[in-house]
């Protein structure tokens, strides 16, 4: 794939950008080492300094980041700029919270003194998506620096210029030269920098077959690995939940990001009790979005990413359709100009359908009518991926039980799932492994040496 930004609004290509050598690359690496062991021996206080900076710097070109990420990868304007602030609030947690993260953990033993110690392991290869283009990047960033290791990112090809802002807004921040850099190169050079000794770790987030490519690489070089995966996510309403504020988040939480996330409710599970009156809501919910020019105020829902992604979700609909599913509203292409997709629902999906078993990376509700919560719970296990999941109900059993019976890295009761700085964040199953943000995130790439004095 070419490195280009294209506008996913228009079809056009903006600019195409050059990858680095081999050469290049090595430089980089290079660099990387020698920008590790000066910031490891960086106080917290010093890192910390420099990584309020970079809050600062975040929040006060908000909307110059956002509109880059909109021209890149589509989404609102709006939501570009709260992820440009989203992005310094995670610097900031981790410049307070840092030092107590990895502070030393002492255990009592039969030592005259032993702990805990966390030291920075070096540079760390992260490869990161589109979809969240700052997000995604500095929940990495923020922690691993702060721990004093290096990063080097390895960026999606479509976001060329959001790499190569936060490399500038690390270097802006007073940084070690070094210590982030954008690598601009394809997928195909990955394998060659996982496999260099001078990178001690690496994390994706991105598709299944791209995380188990890198993990199956780590694997075979004894590299620490942190995979956030894909998800399709159960989002359960029982008869006792708040319907106006189970349709708003729901509605929020399929659409978002124009359906290009993760942790995006995907598939609804709706008692039969209240099934017809919820998807009367959604339906109405649904078609009350707004759809068009992403940096336009009043606007909803932008393009998706590209066409191959217009493609797809296209294709997954017609398929669902085919096999005897039934279209409630929506979930169609709209013809012209940039990658546009009405937001839409479907229900009826049978177990032979694609979109029974896989991703939908686009704004498609499946809706699912169910006669118990155990029958929502066992049919929502029955996906390969296990990333976030939310139930609405005011029964505080069936909320025990959510929590206790869902295959997920989280479950929300009375919200939608989100990400949140101060709480550990990622999947099971195919969703992935390892942990990102809170005091887990910091530590996923640190050595836990042993210390014991006798």
């Amino acid at each position: 794939m070419a490195i280009q930004t294209q506008n996913p609004a228009t079809g056009e290509v903006i600019q195409t950008f050059k990858a680095h050598s081999d050469a290049e690359i090595d430089l980089k690496i290079a660099k990387s080492v020698v920008a590790f062991n000066e910031l490891r021996n960086w106080s917290f206080a010093e890192r910390a300094k420099a990584m309020v900076k970079a809050a600062d710097i975040l929040e006060s070109r908000a909307e110059d980041y956002g509109r880059i990420m909109t021209l890149e990868m589509g989404k609102t304007l709006k939501s570009s700029i709260a992820e440009a602030k989203k992005c310094a609030w995670v610097c900031r947690y981790y410049a307070e919270g840092a030092e107590s993260h990895l502070a030393d953990d002492v255990v009592k033993t039969d030592a005259s003194k032993s702990y805990r110690k966390y030291l920075p392991l070096g540079p760390i290869l992260a490869v990161m998506p589109w979809n969240y283009p700052f997000w995604q990047v500095l929940r990495f960033a923020s922690p691993a620096l702060m721990a004093g290791n290096s990063g080097l990112l390895k960026h999606a090809s479509n976001v060329p210029q959001c790499a190569l802002a936060i490399e500038e807004l690390f270097i802006e921040a007073g940084f070690p030269d070094g210590a982030f850099q954008t690598l601009l190169i394809g997928g195909a050079k990955v394998e060659r920098i996982l496999r260099d000794d001078r990178v001690r770790a690496a994390t994706l987030t991105g598709s299944e077959p791209a995380g188990a490519s890198v993990a199956s690489i780590c694997g075979e070089e004894i590299k620490p690995t942190v995979l956030e995966l894909g998800g399709s996510d159960a989002f359960i309403i029982m008869p006792s939940a708040d319907l106006d504020k189970a349709v708003k988040f729901g509605t929020t939480a399929r659409t978002q990001n124009n359906g290009q996330s993760c942790i995006a409710a995907k598939r609804f599970f709706i008692h039969e009790d209240i099934y017809d009156d919820v998807k009367t809501r959604l339906r109405q919910s649904f078609e009350a979005l707004k759809i068009g020019d992403p940096v336009m105020e009043d606007t909803d829902i932008g393009p998706l990413v590209n066409e191959d992604s217009l493609k797809e979700v296209t294709e997954q609909v017609q398929n669902a359709l085919a096999d005897g599913a039934v279209r409630v509203c929506g979930a169609e292409a709209i013809e012209g100009e940039g990658y546009f997709f009405k937001p839409g629902i479907l229900e009826n999906i049978p177990a032979s359908s694609r979109a029974y078993h896989e991703e939908i990376f686009a704004p498609v509700a499946l809706l699912f009518k169910i006669k118990t919560l155990g029958e929502a719970i066992e049919i929502a296990n029955e996906s390969p991926f296990g990333l976030g999941s939310a139930i609405f109900t005011q029964d505080e059993a069936e909320q025990e039980q959510a929590i206790r019976d869902l295959e997920a890295g989280a479950t929300f009761v009375n919200s939608m799932t989100s990400s949140d700085p101060r709480l550990p964040f990622g999947g099971i199953k195919r969703s992935g492994f390892g942990r990102e943000l809170a005091a887990e995130g910091i530590r996923a790439f640190c050595n836990v040496k042993t210390v014991s004095i006798a």
